[in-house]
């Protein structure tokens, strides 16, 4: 039997309604200034009706968005989808060159960006038809093209399930990003989920902090506090400044952050995280990556039992595992260590072997899942879509197992793997007990290649202060593993490459690696 119908709510509708509910609240302060739901609302329904009347933006065309987080990036999405346009937002620290080629392979229309990123709107002037700035000045100027269309009206674009909502590029690990097609559809499952699995009777009290581009994950996050109008708050510059951070928590009460695991350890080993109060946090939320077990423990230990991991992909949009507070604990017998939890509501996940068959508790293989959270494929990419899907199910190209309760293990990337004498090598085993050592603060471990075993490892490691001798630090290691998972080298540097989004990335490790010359006598 076909559906009757498959028209679902459009996303726009969360401000609308928190706007309805709640018009005098607060629902967004960017430094100093600050938003209720009403203004923020009739401020989006103002750039909606200037795209529309100014630029002849209709239903399904592309939004691309070069801008650092800021009140109009918040807005202008609403606006988007309220004519049932695709938002398309760039990592705002990507190059002038990568982000004309999103534009050009997105085939957005219009491009909105922050008027600082001059080389950014020449690079993309080919490709896109309109360019509006923000903090420009001039008619094509965010805030003058809003003043001019208040009061405008606009009939919110009906929507089906699965009409394209925001184009999320994924970061990948070789080759270029591509735009996962996420749905009204999945993405009203996406929100209902978070607030469901993540921040159980989060509601208008509450406050959220941004602490990443809203471009990512972040916001996603914060898509989820409009549904239930929740106020966010936007540190004022676009460095990450953990005295900043603590200070607005404290200000502002805030109850939930979403990040990952190395914007926790900077935020918790900062001194400021223990001038300001941070009590009224009920829900520090990390996904990207697991979190090290030494920087778990030390989290716990500072804020407290309200730990919230998830694992979720862009193309899953976070909807995949979930550890509550309630699973994680300082005492290592109270825990079960190296998960990163079970099945979210409404999702279905299975580890995998390379013929697609349920693997046995405890067997390692990849990671797979089905749900309403999966996204609708790759934009223009048949490719890609071939190899990321198997009979309904979307390989995540993560590895891990899964027990005997269903709480599952990850073990690392599928393409983090190496082979060192024909035996399979996860980095992360190895990464976990370098961090043992009380005087290794970060670490990541990557197979190089090595003419008599074929990989072998090599271990970069970021000191806690004085680096200790590589060759005692190996010798420490080998008493905790075994010889042939031992990596081959250690290497000391002062910081780790960092990504936009604050992960440490294997790519941008192995690119630094290979600069510094630091492969040549593996």
């Amino acid at each position: 039997m076909q559906p009757v119908s498959t028209r679902v709510m459009n996303l726009s509708h969360f401000l609308t309604e928190s706007a309805r509910r709640h018009p005098d609240d607060i629902g967004l302060v960017w430094g100093a200034a600050q938003w209720s739901w009403a203004q923020i609302e009739a401020r989006a329904t103002a750039f909606a009706t200037a795209l529309r009347d100014r630029y002849g933006v209709q239903k399904g065309e592309r939004l691309l968005v070069q801008s650092a987080n800021c009140n109009q990036m918040f807005e202008a999405a609403f606006a988007c989808w309220k004519l049932g346009c695709v938002w398309v937002p760039a990592n705002f620290r990507q190059t002038p060159e990568e982000v004309a080629w999103l534009a050009s392979s997105s085939g957005a229309r219009v491009l909105l960006v922050g008027a600082e990123f001059t080389d950014h709107i020449a690079a993309c002037g080919g490709a896109v038809a309109f360019t509006i700035t923000i903090g420009g000045g001039g008619a094509d100027d965010y805030d003058a093209l809003v003043a001019a269309h208040q009061g405008g009206e606009v009939e919110t674009a009906a929507v089906d399930r699965d009409d394209p909502a925001w184009f999320f590029f994924t970061s990948g690990t070789t080759g270029k990003p591509k735009a996962a097609v996420l749905t009204h559809g999945q993405m009203a499952f996406v929100v209902t989920n978070h607030l469901c699995d993540l921040m159980p009777s989060t509601g208008p009290s509450d406050a959220s902090i941004v602490v990443a581009p809203l471009s990512h994950g972040a916001g996603i996050h914060q898509l989820t506090q409009v549904a239930h109008g929740v106020k966010t708050i936007l540190p004022a510059g676009t460095r990450f400044d953990p005295d900043e951070i603590w200070r607005l928590v404290a200000q502002w009460r805030v109850t939930n952050i979403f990040t990952v695991p190395t914007i926790v350890k900077m935020l918790v080993e900062h001194d400021a995280v223990h001038i300001y109060d941070h009590s009224s946090l009920r829900y520090v939320i990390y996904a990207g990556a697991p979190m090290y077990r030494a920087d778990q423990v030390r989290a716990l230990n500072v804020l407290g039992p309200v730990l919230v991991q998830y694992f979720g992909l862009g193309e899953v949009t976070g909807n995949i595992t979930v550890l509550p507070p309630v699973h994680h604990s300082a005492d290592d017998a109270a825990m079960r260590l190296g998960t990163c939890g079970f099945a979210r509501t409404g999702m279905q996940v299975q580890v995998q072997d390379a013929a697609g068959q349920e693997c046995a508790p405890g067997e390692t293989g990849e990671i797979a899942v089905i749900g309403p959270a999966v996204f609708a494929g790759y934009h223009n990419n048949p490719e890609a879509n071939a190899k990321s899907f198997r009979d309904g199910w979307f390989l995540t190209g993560d590895l891990g197992h899964m027990d005997a309760e269903g709480f599952v293990y990850l073990t690392g990337r599928a393409s983090d793997m190496y082979i060192s004498g024909g035996s399979n090598i996860y980095p992360r085993e190895i990464e976990e007990k370098i961090l043992l050592h009380p005087d290794i603060s970060e670490t990541a471990v990557l197979g190089v290649p090595d003419a008599l075993w074929g990989e072998v490892g090599i271990a970069v490691c970021v000191a806690r202060g004085t680096a200790p001798d590589a060759d005692v630090l190996l010798s420490w290691l080998g008493t905790r593993l075994p010889r042939y998972k031992m990596p081959k080298k250690v290497v000391f540097w002062d910081e780790m490459p960092k990504s936009a989004y604050g992960k440490i990335t294997k790519k941008m490790i192995r690119a630094e690696l290979d600069a510094r010359g630091d492969l040549a006598d593996v």
